[in-house]
């Protein structure tokens, strides 16, 4: 396996020295994504590896290549037989682990998967949700509009996202939502040393969903997604996809709708609040949601990163990739690469053309991305009829965590 020292593709920038008092670390020859201060520094970073190292190089545990600009990223992640999704997205594994379906797995596999749930989570399918989706946001919003506060996130941006997945397309019960939100954060975002809790936190998820999943085998069809993941698919050998992987399918589907979006949708508000003349814009204009949802989606990624295995030896950038080389691609960069990207780091709801690879490239394209765009459309557009004016609550500020994902965990309100 290659090291830093094989990573002779670094620009002209700053020095060891100057990264390690700027971001604590060297983030160029010792990137951590799990360090707080990437965290901390999150935008800073991508920005500094974008201009100066289009591949930088993680130590920890058996290391890892982080892939930053976008023609890089879009071709790796368009390149599924070199840069295989089969062994994992995430660098130094646990064991015992298992795989997501159909996001840790390859064509095939992953075709028949997709086309399984591609119907369920289509345009059309999607634009038939929307009425249940405003609804939702309307009686969540009744619950502390009078108030005059609210804290975003745990009272609202939350629980959406979880309504329109596990009520609104699977029928999982509202009551028992809150239980999986907690779980799946802890097991994504929680301390490197307590594995054991994460590791907890995903078998509770997966018990919950499996008894879920097999209840709903047992019951007759009601012709939805569920069942389909249910019944399962038949590859192209002829083989027909086991218990456990159909329900890794269900796990990741559920992890994606809560986690995901979420951290959009909370983006997207708190840029409202502390930018009002966009917020006062999109009221009095609201044909120009659909346009600042898809800016808010490239700036706020709620992917940071996802992980291919290199399966025969490459290069990227100049930087030489050993096969076996475990190669992060970093999406979230990819979307404020200055090369595709004019002023990357500015939020313009009035930009066209909008690029950006927030939703992933190639074949494992974000399956709900459509979901997505329409609960945020819904969410913005029934928030400014209700909410037209709204602030962060003097002496508050946004509570994040960062690791292959971004979260926000906390944004108090006032209007």
């Amino acid at each position: 396996m290659n090291t830093a020292d094989d990573n002779a593709n670094l620009e002209v920038g700053p020095t060891a020295g100057e990264l390690k008092a700027r971001f604590g670390r060297d983030i160029f020859r010792d990137f951590d994504f799990e360090d707080p201060n990437f965290n901390d520094h999150f935008f800073d970073i991508l920005d500094a590896q974008l201009a100066h190292c289009p591949v930088a190089r993680s130590n920890v545990g058996h290391g890892y290549w982080w892939v930053t600009r976008n023609d890089d990223v879009r071709r790796i992640a368009q390149d599924w037989k070199t840069f295989s999704n089969a062994l994992g997205y995430h660098p130094n594994r646990p064991e015992g682990v298992p795989y997501l379906y159909p996001e840790e797995c390859d064509p095939p596999i992953h075709t028949a998967w997709r086309n399984l749930l591609s119907p369920f989570l289509s345009p059309k399918a999607c634009a038939a949700l929307e009425a249940m989706a405003r609804e939702d946001v309307n009686t969540l919003i009744d619950r502390f509009i009078g108030r005059g506060e609210c804290e975003l996130i745990s009272e609202f941006a939350g629980l959406v996202p979880g309504w329109a997945f596990f009520k609104n397309v699977c029928g999982v019960p509202v009551d028992d939502m809150q239980m999986l939100i907690e779980d799946l954060e802890f097991a994504n975002f929680g301390p490197v040393s307590e594995s054991e809790k994460k590791a907890k936190c995903y078998e509770k998820v997966f018990t919950y969903l499996g008894n879920f999943l097999k209840l709903r085998s047992q019951q007759p069809p009601k012709g939805d997604m569920v069942d389909g993941i249910a019944k399962g698919v038949i590859y192209k050998d002829g083989s027909a996809s086991t218990w456990d992987e159909n329900l890794s399918v269900l796990v990741d589907l559920v992890q994606g709708a809560i986690a995901t979006t979420t951290y959009v949708m909370g983006s997207s508000i708190h840029h409202l609040a502390t930018h009002p003349e966009d917020a006062k814009l999109l009221r009095e204009n609201p044909e120009l949601i659909p346009q600042a949802v898809e800016e808010f989606i490239r700036v706020f990624p709620p992917i940071v990163g996802l992980g291919r295995t290199c399966m025969q030896d490459t290069e990227i950038s100049g930087t030489k990739i050993t096969e076996g080389d475990f190669v992060m691609v970093v999406y979230s960069a990819a979307s404020r690469d200055p090369r595709v990207v004019e002023n990357p780091a500015k939020v313009d709801i009035t930009r066209k053309n909008i690029v950006h690879s927030t939703f992933g490239v190639g074949p494992h394209r974000c399956v709900g991305s459509n979901l997505a765009r329409m609960q945020l459309k819904a969410t913005l557009e029934e928030w400014l009829k209700r909410i037209p004016e709204f602030s962060v609550k003097p002496g508050t500020s946004p509570v994040y965590s960062t690791a292959f994902m971004r979260s926000m965990h906390k944004l108090e309100l006032v209007f």
